[in-house]
């Protein structure tokens, strides 16, 4: 199973490439927020996205990442795959 899981942007790392680095859950990784600028407006730190293999596919309010977060919790086996698989991922 694929999953979308919100992240919090912390820092923009590579500007020139579009790379930010995000939170999820205590998980830090840099990802790629390129998709978020087709409407003109970029990642910022502060910004909740929601990423899926490395990528950042749209940009959410926090409430809407903390719900989201605690649905995929209660979903068990498959968001703790995803967050190893997160765990693993490495964007430089």
């Amino acid at each position: 199973m694929c999953l979308a899981i919100p992240g919090q942007v912390i820092e923009l790392v590579d500007e020139a490439n579009q790379i930010a680095k995000v939170d999820v859950v205590g998980v830090r990784r840099n990802i790629n927020v390129s998709l978020l600028t087709t409407d003109g407006d970029r990642a910022r730190p502060g910004d909740w996205v929601l990423i899926h293999v490395g990528f950042a596919l749209s940009k959410v309010d926090e409430e809407e990442a903390h719900a989201t977060l605690d649905l995929l919790q209660r979903m068990g086996a498959d968001y703790e795959q995803e967050l190893e698989e997160l765990k693993a991922s490495v964007i430089e």
